[in-house]
């Protein structure tokens, strides 16, 4: 009997052994690794410094003010830093597509001037958008709120969620949306530091999508560096050439002065057209398979009018216009020196003495000096800038 216990115990000691080995030879679990490359403390969005010119205005005529005066920031939005990282994920985040190929800067490229150099941009299935991808510098400062170039969206808010719907750009619906959202292990913690809750609507996306569009100022370029150093912008700039500084006079002056009237329809020295709202450029005679505004808001002074985006980063933003005709700078100037076509709703700006398109009759220097000035308006800093960057670090 002493015999079989004492081998019972040992059977005993053995099967616990047995179990500890057993128990000791599985792995550890591996903790999950981020996709995100996030600093532990957010970069700063609201501590932007704006240059003095961009706070007052020296410029005389119809919708000249400061551009800070046209923010079209709502109380109900107010960006926090928390809000535009947030923003900034959701903007990189291609799983937000219905097939995950496609996010928001798959169309608007910092690089780029967060615009698209395809005359039409991609959309998942490989489907092309109607029209060319829009410059999103400075939105924050026009003051009409309304986005899309043919104004359909309202408020900023209700733009950034278009293209998630949209049955070419990322085929989604917002049920959709939220559903991938929440399916991202990443994003209940930056919900939880944009709006003091982990819960994901579409509404919160919303916002956190605009805050961090609204960041995306322009205040560090050459004609910004140049501007703080004198009293008014038809002054020359010491940092400038001769070409740039001739070129920003043409830009500024009235044709009946000898310039082109630009700063009248890129008003402000945002460049942005803030609260005249959408214009029509004589690219054409008539408007037939693009009718612009009018698509959305059908009053008869509308049809073939656009949105006038900001200049600032020009230069980066090629191809031009809403169909992305114009291929380089150079061909935009001739536009406006010698093509502009007699549309019903043509701009009056663009209108010689006798209601005739108008003719500036430039030479090649002067034209050349206008190209030189609006490339002055590229802002290295910005389309550089860690805090616009891809965030994923598997990009």
């Amino acid at each position: 009997m002493e015999r079989l216990i004492k081998l019972g115990l040992v059977g005993i000691l053995f099967f616990v052994i047995s179990c500890t080995q057993d128990l000791d030879l599985q792995p550890e679990p591996e903790a999950e690794v981020s996709p995100l490359d996030l600093p532990e403390t957010p970069y700063s969005y609201t501590n932007l410094v704006i240059p003095t010119h961009l706070r007052t205005n020296t410029l005389i005529g119809p919708g000249q003010n400061a551009a800070t005066d046209n923010d079209n920031t709502p109380t109900s939005n107010p960006t926090t830093d928390a809000g535009a990282t947030l923003g900034r994920v959701l903007f990189y985040d291609k799983s937000l597509s219905a097939n995950g190929t496609i996010s928001c800067a798959s169309c608007h490229k910092q690089e780029k001037g967060f615009s698209d150099d395809l005359v039409l941009s991609q959309g998942f299935a490989g489907g092309k958008t109607r029209r060319h991808s829009m410059s999103l510098i400075n939105a924050r400062w026009y003051d009409r709120g309304r986005f899309f170039w043919d104004e359909r969206a309202a408020t900023l808010e209700a733009q950034v969620l278009m293209p998630f719907q949209d049955p070419v750009e990322m085929g989604m619906t917002l049920e959709g949306l939220v559903a991938k959202v929440q399916a991202q292990s990443y994003y209940p913690e930056l919900f939880q530091k944009a709006f003091g809750s982990t819960s994901i609507t579409s509404d919160k996306i919303a916002k956190a999508l605009a805050q961090f569009v609204r960041s995306i100022v322009s205040v560090t370029s050459k004609y910004d560096i140049g501007r703080q150093a004198v009293n008014i912008p038809t002054a020359n700039f010491p940092n400038f050439t001769v070409s740039e500084n001739n070129g920003k006079q043409l830009f500024f002056l009235p044709p009946n002065l000898g310039g082109g009237g630009c700063i009248g329809c890129h008003s402000t020295e945002a460049f942005i057209n803030p609260d005249r709202g959408a214009t029509n450029n004589g690219l054409d005679a008539a408007s037939t398979t693009d009718q612009g505004v009018f698509e959305a808001i059908p009053n008869p002074a509308f049809l073939g009018t656009f949105k006038v985006p900001s200049l600032k980063s020009v230069e980066l933003t090629a191809p031009y216009m809403h169909d992305g005709r114009f291929a380089t700078l150079e061909e935009v100037v001739e536009h406006y020196n010698s093509g502009v076509k007699n549309h019903p709703n043509l701009n009056n700006a663009l209108k010689g003495p006798n209601g005739q398109p108008q003719q500036l009759n430039w030479t090649a220097q002067q034209k050349a000096d206008v190209v030189n000035f609006l490339k002055t308006l590229t802002d290295q800093t910005l389309v550089t800038d860690v805090r616009f960057s891809n965030p994923f670090k598997d990009k």
